[in-house]
């Protein structure tokens, strides 16, 4: 008896650990994880690995090009911008601004998501009407258009642009959750427990909703690269994070007028954004195809 009741565990865990073969087999996917993880701990450890303060300015080194070249200097590897501002501090601290905003708009939205895709697909009637309505709504605006619109509205800042972004941002896991959730509310183990006479809420959160994270987890992982982007977006129209704050769209921002003179302003902050988006996405894609089954041959 005992042996039978340690199959099901090990066949679980088997399963995960199999999944993790899968993840571990993809090169590319790892390698971009592991720049991902670097971002954060980047972000965790800026004070600490920032050489000098990002908001320290000096016109003595305005516009200073990076090491490399002719004029540069080793103290400021990547240059200063028109203020004298080590561009590599700010690159470092802009890291947080960025992966705060996107797991923090990440986790708002996909709460709020789950909760709605839940209630929308499990109780039906006027309750998916109504949040499909608003889901529709939402969806017919371009997503840039509309958070300018808020932040216009609201006024530039930390927590507003948190919350614009999350306004809209809740549409997506609410409809893979909505659909996960009407495929699943007719199988056997869900009507086994309505059977006995579990209340709706206990059906939803313990039968229905671990057995959908699954590509929720997936969805909002590939779409905190989007948020990242909007963020950058908004701080590069001066509708996000205010100065002197760094954040990497403003400081694209501030080297447009210097391109030609001075490239490295605008050109490291910019392939900063590129480098973690494109991270975050190839890990997001190697993580679908290593635990999704619907992508396993």
């Amino acid at each position: 008896m005992s042996a039978g009741v340690a199959t099901a565990p090990r066949a679980a865990d088997s399963i995960f650990r199999q999944n993790l073969r899968n993840f571990a087999g993809n090169r590319l996917a790892v390698a971009s994880a592991v720049v991902v993880l670097l971002f954060v701990l980047i972000a965790v450890f800026a004070p600490l690995i920032a050489p000098h303060n990002p908001n320290e300015t000096d016109l003595f080194l305005r516009l200073q090009p990076p090491a490399w070249l002719p004029g540069g200097d080793w103290s400021y590897p990547l240059g200063c911008d028109a203020l004298g501002r080590d561009i590599l501090s700010r690159i470092i601290y802009g890291t947080r601004i960025s992966i705060f905003i996107g797991a923090a708009v990440i986790l708002v939205a996909t709460t709020i998501g789950i909760l709605a895709g839940l209630a929308a697909g499990y109780l039906r009637g006027w309750v998916d009407v109504v949040i499909s309505r608003v889901v529709d709504i939402l969806l017919g605006f371009p997503y840039l258009i509309f958070a300018i619109g808020l932040m216009a509205m609201m006024g530039p800042g930390l927590l507003n642009i948190i919350l614009a972004l999350a306004y809209k941002e809740w549409v997506i896991p609410c409809r893979v959750v909505r659909g996960e959730t009407l495929a699943t509310r007719e199988l056997e183990y869900v009507e086994a427990a309505r059977a006995l006479g579990a209340s709706r809420g206990h059906i939803m959160m313990r039968e229905i909703l671990p057995n959908i994270l699954s590509p929720v987890i997936v969805v909002s992982t590939i779409r905190m690269a989007h948020v990242i982007i909007l963020e950058a977006s908004l701080s590069f129209l001066g509708l996000g994070v205010q100065p002197p704050t760094a954040s990497w769209g403003s400081m694209v921002a501030d080297g447009r007028a210097f391109m030609l003179e001075a490239w490295w302003v605008s050109t490291f902050p910019g392939l900063a954004i590129l480098l973690l988006v494109l991270a975050i996405n190839v890990a997001s894609q190697g993580l679908r195809d290593a635990f999704d089954p619907r992508f396993q041959e």
